[in-house]
Parts: C-alpha cells; structure tokens; sequence
C-alpha cells in the first residue's frame, strides 16, 4: 500500500499517492495547528483589535509582511548584481518576490522571540502573538494570490508552447519564421472560412422557406 516505487506504467507510486492527498491536510492544518498548541498561543479579542494601533505590534506585522520579503528579494538581487551568481533562465523577478513574500507565513519561531523579548509585560505579549498570527495570514494570502498570478501567466506559456494548430507534430510557437507553417495555416483557415459560408447559406435558406406562406 505505502510502496514508493512506481511499476511500469503508473504515474505514481502508491506511496506518493498517499502523500498527495495528505499533504493539504496535514501542512494546511496539522502543522499550524501543532505549531500553535506547542507556543501556548492565547489572544483576546482585545489583543487582535490592538494590533495595528500600537507600535510594536504594527512593526511585527510589517516585519512579517513586507520586512522578511524586501529582504530575501533584496538578497538575491544584490547576489545576481554584484557577485556570480545568476538567476535562472527559467524564472523571472517577479517570480523571486512572490516565494520570498511566503517568508512571512513561518510564524513559530517569530511566536518564541516575541514571547522572549516582551516576557515583562504579559498584555503586550499577547498582542504580539496576534501581531504575528495576523501577519502571518496576511503574508499567506498575499503570497498565494502573488503565486496564483505567476502560475496564470505561466500556464498561458505552455499552452502557447503546446499548442499545434496546424497538427504536424510541432509546436506553432517554433515554427513562426517558417512559410510553410503559415501556408498551411492560410489552408486551414480556408477551409473553416468556407464550411463557415456554407453553414451560413444553408441558415439563410431554411430561414426563407420558413417565412414563406404557410
């Protein structure tokens, strides 16, 4: 059942498989959920309506969001500008800031500084933990409706890299420069253009008798 090696013609492995289906459940609640529990998170609803009216708290939620992205984004700009290092053929910069903007989603660790660097003031400490719960969801849907338009734009890509309108086997997108490509297409576009105009005929016609007397 938990085999992790794929037989001759599977796609997956049963294992893999499992994993597939588990992995939702357990990264999209399993984990946050543990993560929580084991950091004693308590806020009031006090505390969350507090969070962007005090400094502290709106500095955490701007470190989370904006902070922990500017700088992995920055990072890497700064390796590909001054040193070797090279961004790959296959990504672009908008692609770097939309998982450096996932940053902002790992709130355990930001949970325990907070709790250690304000432990004298227990109201404000709580304030801090829905500081970093909300940013942390702040950073999440922003990140994913970031991903969410990259993965639109590539997608439109593959579908113009797959797409073989003229059915020789080749995708159209390599064969733009080549006159027999758009003289087949010319053909094929003939072809509907006329199927087009006798459909249109034989609707005009059966409309004409239709309005004829009865």
């Amino acid at each position: 059942m938990l085999r992790c090696h794929k037989e001759e013609g599977e796609p997956h492995s049963p294992g893999e498989h499992i994993e597939h289906l588990v992995r939702p459940l357990s990264a999209g609640l399993a984990v946050p959920l543990f993560a929580l529990l084991s950091a004693g998170v308590a806020v009031s609803g006090g505390a969350l309506g507090d969070v962007f009216t005090k400094p502290e708290t709106l500095g955490v939620v701007l470190g989370l969001v904006v902070g922990k992205a500017v700088g992995i984004f920055g990072g890497t700009w700064l390796a590909a500008r001054f040193t070797k290092a090279e961004l790959n053929d296959d990504l672009a910069w908008p692609d770097v800031f939309a998982v450096a903007s996932l940053a902002g989603i790992g709130f355990t660790v930001s949970l325990l500084i907070g709790e250690l660097a304000f432990s004298e003031d227990p109201l404000l400490t709580d304030e801090i933990k829905a500081a970093v719960l909300i940013g942390s969801l702040i950073a999440a849907v922003l990140s994913g409706i970031l991903l969410k338009v990259r993965n639109v734009k590539y997608r439109k890509l593959w579908e113009d890299e797959e797409r073989d309108d003229d059915l020789d086997g080749i995708p159209d997108v390599y064969e733009q420069d080549k006159p027999d490509y758009h003289l087949r297409m010319a053909e094929i576009y003939e072809k509907k253009a006329a199927e087009h105009r006798r459909l249109a005929e034989l609707s005009a016609g059966s409309s004409d008798r239709g309005d004829g007397p009865a």
